[in-house]
């Protein structure tokens, strides 16, 4: 069972639309649950100034990365960049199952990516480096 804040979330999530100016657009599957996510972010002096998300997703997923995406509002791409499944429980304050585990961290996952991707780094994380 979820908790009201997940319930919340995924019937209300925040910037669901596909962003026009983004300077970096990243796709990410779950191949578990066969969740879908496309995120776009805005990023100016190496800090998150805007983000949006399309997706295909489940409610854990949907919820996860609207509350996820408000929390990285200015901040530095290199803090995001250190941020894994801990950093989601601590927002949404509560344990995800073992079974579901994957899609809570699909957006911060999705975004570590996209990070990589404006960065040119050629570093791709996986679902192992952000649940820690």
């Amino acid at each position: 069972m979820y908790n009201e804040t997940i319930i919340y979330y995924s019937k209300n999530p925040f910037n669901k639309f596909e962003m026009k100016d983004y300077d970096v657009k990243h796709h990410e599957e779950n191949e578990i649950c066969w969740d879908d996510l496309i995120i776009y972010l805005k990023i100016t002096d190496n800090k998150i100034e805007n983000w949006s998300f399309t997706w295909d997703t489940a409610i854990i997923t949907t919820a996860c990365w609207s509350i996820y995406g408000e929390s990285i509002i200015w901040m530095d791409i290199n803090e995001v960049l250190k941020l894994g499944y801990n950093y989601i429980v601590k927002l949404i304050e509560d344990e995800v199952s073992n079974r579901r585990r994957n899609a809570s961290v699909l957006a911060l996952l999705t975004t570590r990516n996209a990070i990589h991707k404006y960065l040119q780094d050629w570093i791709v994380d996986e679902f192992d480096d952000v649940i820690i």
